[in-house]
């Protein structure tokens, strides 16, 4: 009998190419040590000319099938921001890549895409009994003006996957969700141009192509107080408190995002796992990144509890508490 889910496989990649800060601020003119004391982060990752997101996303992906067999994923869910295309949808291309069939189908929710994602997966799993496979990656570096701090700074380029099955335990899983929108907030970070309210143009250039935060302390704001009330929610709804908590896996947003929804929540600082300062900012990727690359090195065990939370544009966002089996 299926009542519960379990991550039967873990996966992650970044590309080869290291972008160090004394780039970046060589480049933009910033004292030395200007963005690690702002943001946390040391080095990014970002993808060589010739790759597509679906070149990032495969890796990622047949690491988590390793343990379980492709045979056994009855649909694959890609939270991409920077699809291979705007048409056809990227999720098909990668199902083949793998050697899979199944359905497949494109998420487009910003930084809380890996969430949304978490979740349906784990109501696809429950209800239908067979493994579902979810990649988030993203190609940010070619959505970032070079010459504009504010993003040059954060963005970066990765994947990660998770592999989600059945299991008997009722009590695994997905045990509380909270996910949230605020359209109010709709406009704190775009790319304003490419879509049907703006369509491509010869004439556009870095203001409507490329990713803009125009109010980077309207988004801290923002981004803390809802990361901090889905976070509550979510325990609520499991029946759990901040103590509880074995593993955080937050958005790998900033440093000072994610030390202050830590402080506010009362968590543990030695529950934390982070990718951060070595990898940046990849957007959904960075949980499920987080969760394979650091999560594996320090081990999980049954029974443990961990926390996810995550807000991006649109306003989108929210918290999953995931119970390992």
């Amino acid at each position: 009998m299926i009542s519960g889910t379990r991550i039967a496989g873990l996966g992650h990649h970044a590309p080869e190419r290291i972008v160090s800060n004394a780039e970046i601020e060589a480049r933009l003119g910033l004292e030395p040590g200007w963005i690690l004391s702002r943001v946390g982060i040391r080095s990014r990752r970002y993808a060589a000319s010739q790759e597509a997101l679906t070149d990032l996303a495969r890796p990622a992906a047949a690491m988590a099938l390793q343990a379980a067999a492709p045979q056994d994923i009855g649909f694959l869910l890609l939270a991409t921001s920077t699809p291979d295309h705007l048409l056809p949808p990227s999720a098909p291309l990668l199902a083949h890549q793998l050697g899979l069939t199944c359905g497949a189908m494109d998420l487009a929710g910003a930084c809380a895409g890996f969430l949304n994602a978490l979740v349906l997966a784990d109501g696809l799993v429950r209800a239908h009994g067979r493994s579902v496979l979810v990649v988030a990656a993203n190609i940010l570096s070619r959505r970032i003006d070079p010459s504009d701090r504010s993003t040059s700074a954060l963005f970066a380029d990765a994947a990660g996957a998770v592999v989600l099955a059945p299991a008997p335990d009722a009590a695994s899983g997905v045990i509380g969700a909270d996910l949230v929108s605020d359209g109010s907030g709709y406009d704190l970070i775009r790319i304003p141009g490419g879509g049907s309210r703006m369509p491509f143009s010869p004439a556009m250039g870095p203001d409507e192509l490329f990713m803009q935060m125009p109010d980077g302390r309207e988004v801290f704001t923002r981004a803390v107080e809802t990361m901090v009330s889905s976070s509550q929610k979510a325990l609520a709804a499991a029946g759990l408190k901040a103590v509880d908590v074995d593993h955080w896996v937050p958005h790998q947003a900033n440093v000072r995002i994610t030390s202050a929804v830590e402080r506010r929540l009362g968590l543990n600082p030695v529950s934390g796992l982070s990718t951060l300062e070595e990898f940046g900012n990849s957007s959904a990727a960075t949980i499920p990144f987080t969760l394979s690359r650091a999560g594996s090195a320090r081990g999980f065990s049954a029974g443990d509890t961990l926390l996810m939370s995550a807000v991006g544009a649109g306003l989108s966002g929210g918290a999953v508490v995931f119970r390992w089996s």
